[in-house]
């Protein structure tokens, strides 16, 4: 389908389903590596620029979140060169927003790099809510998901 001719409904309940099924896989992977680095911080006290540990969060959200939907995806019966790359193909733009969403959320309420009993869950909730929309569009105009 050309890019001319694609309309996209908004109202479709079975994508919106399929497309948070999607986004929660990816918040998983990227909230255990970007939650674990700033916990290993917080825990041992390493003095390091807030900063640095919200980019090496980051970071490690993105390694985590691709390992873990390379997984699934092997575990769905593909190669691991196939899971990889459709791991890191479909949804980086997804996984690059829920990091930086979330991370600016942390910065904004606790000034970088704490984790705290409440604003871990609206983190979550950002992380989440970000790149929603552009799952649900991925997969109307190509039926490509990750999961």
């Amino acid at each position: 389908m050309s890019a001319e001719t694609f309309k996209l409904s908004w109202n479709c309940k079975h994508t919106w389903k399929r497309s948070a099924k999607n986004t929660a896989w990816c918040l998983l992977g990227c909230a255990i590596g970007d939650f674990g680095t700033i916990l290993f911080f917080q825990l041992t006290k390493i003095p390091f620029p807030v900063l640095s540990i919200m980019v090496l969060a980051i970071i490690n959200g993105l390694i985590t979140s691709i390992i873990l939907e390379t997984f699934i995806l092997i575990k769905q019966n593909f190669t691991f060169q196939k899971a990889l790359k459709t791991a890191l193909g479909m949804s980086f733009i997804s996984m690059i927003s829920m990091e930086i969403a979330m991370n600016v959320t942390d910065y904004v309420l606790t000034g970088g790099a704490m984790l705290t009993w409440w604003v871990v869950p609206i983190m979550l909730a950002v992380g989440f809510v970000t790149p929603w929309p552009y799952n649900y569009w991925r997969l109307k105009k190509y039926n490509q998901a990750c999961h």
